[in-house]
């Protein structure tokens, strides 16, 4: 695996990301919701596109960046973003009170959490490794070969 292969995320990891996020969104625009709170749901809707876009940083091309270890500290920060937008969608749904979407509002919540904090764990914790690795000097740490 060359250095570009393993700062990247699999095409299927970011195939479901992307589904999941959409069906979420489909939910939030279209979906029969209801908020006790003036403003909820417009502020929840903006939420969850500012997640789409930290989501879709996780898919960037960081072929631009020479270096193996800055390559992956990027990807990780974009992770962690993509973490914190989330958690900052789901606290805002949780305003959602009712409607006959807010079941399926929830659902969607529920998947794409368990997609980020389950299978994109997984991987982070591999990249976490081998920056560790590179940062004491067991692996080279040479732009692409």
């Amino acid at each position: 695996m060359t250095g570009r292969e393993e700062v990247a995320l699999p095409a299927t990891l970011t195939a479901d990301l992307r589904a999941r996020w959409l069906a979420l969104v489909d939910i939030a625009v279209w979906g029969d919701l209801k908020s006790e709170q003036l403003g909820l749901l417009g502020r929840m809707r903006k939420r969850i596109l500012e997640l789409g876009e930290r989501l879709k940083s996780l898919d960037a091309d960081r072929a631009w960046i020479p270096i193996r270890r800055e390559r992956i500290k990027n990807l990780l920060g974009s992770c962690l973003s993509a973490r914190e937008a989330l958690l900052l969608a789901e606290r805002a749904a949780q305003g959602v009170t009712g409607g006959g979407d807010a079941d399926a509002l929830s659902q969607a919540f529920v998947d794409l959490h368990r997609i980020v904090t389950v299978e994109l764990a997984r991987h982070e914790n591999t990249w976490a490794e081998t920056l560790q690795a590179l940062n004491k000097g067991s692996l080279q740490d040479a732009g692409d070969e």
